[in-house]
């Protein structure tokens, strides 16, 4: 990674990772040598021990998205391809990790950093925090996928109109319209996303990983497709030893409730 791209990769805790963005005198923008940390980071938390993964910004910012001041110096269609193809696959790999993310929102998100908001499975918002789809501002549409990821979780007439107006939507609203899970006070974003992480990181990884993959295959797959493979991943779990000391202990604690009862 470059040693001054403000893009870190950490193990929090024991199966739960950080990928933070710190770059506080741009609001965590992005410049090209972050861009890129960032698709190592989320390449790199692949092949981690994580069972969740956060991703947040440092300071008072969650991510303003592209560094403009840098990027002003590159205005041709194929440094715009560049950017996108760059951003695009980052994401696409963010989504498709095996196990949860979770966007720590501590504060505005604006451009590049509602794509990637969104590119994450849940998001907990800090209550002074925003997601900003303000593309339009610049002339520009979303180029990092955020476009189909929007359209997909409030429709099309919502995504439409905010995409035209450039809203910014608070992070109360983006409670109302299901785009964050749960709202933090001030401050606590990261720690209501380590709370959430932490009950997913207690249960048992095939469990975590396979409801990610049913989930993930209704909103990617044909409805026939993605109803056979949860027919199919349901089994191997079913006859799990973990599933099946549970259901004994189950049987066995109504057996002994009954004798009691007696």
């Amino acid at each position: 990674m470059h040693p001054d791209s403000g893009v870190s990769l950490t193990a929090l805790e024991p199966h739960i990772g950080v990928l933070e963005v710190d770059r506080p005198r741009v609001l965590n923008a992005l410049s090209w040598e972050a861009m890129a940390d960032f698709g190592e980071a989320v390449e790199a938390a692949r092949e981690a021990d994580f069972r969740v993964l956060i991703v947040t910004g440092g300071g008072r910012a969650f991510i303003a998205g592209g560094d403009l001041k840098q990027l002003a110096d590159y205005p041709t269609e194929e440094d715009g391809r560049r950017m996108s193809r760059l951003m695009t696959r980052a994401l696409q790999n963010l989504e498709a990790l095996p196990f949860p993310t979770i966007a720590a929102v501590n504060g505005p998100a604006r451009g590049g950093g509602s794509e990637v908001a969104l590119a994450c499975d849940m998001r907990v918002m800090a209550a002074n925090a925003d997601l900003g789809f303000v593309q339009t501002n610049w002339f520009v549409t979303p180029g990092w996928g955020m476009g189909q990821r929007l359209l997909r979780l409030v429709g099309y007439a919502l995504a439409l109109e905010w995409l035209l107006t450039s809203k910014v939507l608070s992070a109360e609203e983006a409670f109302r319209h299901g785009l964050a899970n749960r709202v933090v006070p001030e401050g606590e974003a990261m720690d209501g996303a380590l709370a959430l992480a932490r009950q997913i990181a207690d249960l048992p990884l095939a469990v975590v990983q396979r409801i990610k993959e049913v989930l993930r295959a209704g909103i990617t797959l044909p409805p026939a497709t993605a109803a056979r493979l949860e027919h199919d991943l349901f089994p191997p779990l079913w006859a799990a030893p973990e599933h099946v000391e549970a259901v004994l202990n189950f049987a066995r604690g109504r057996k002994q409730g009954r004798t009691k009862a007696k």
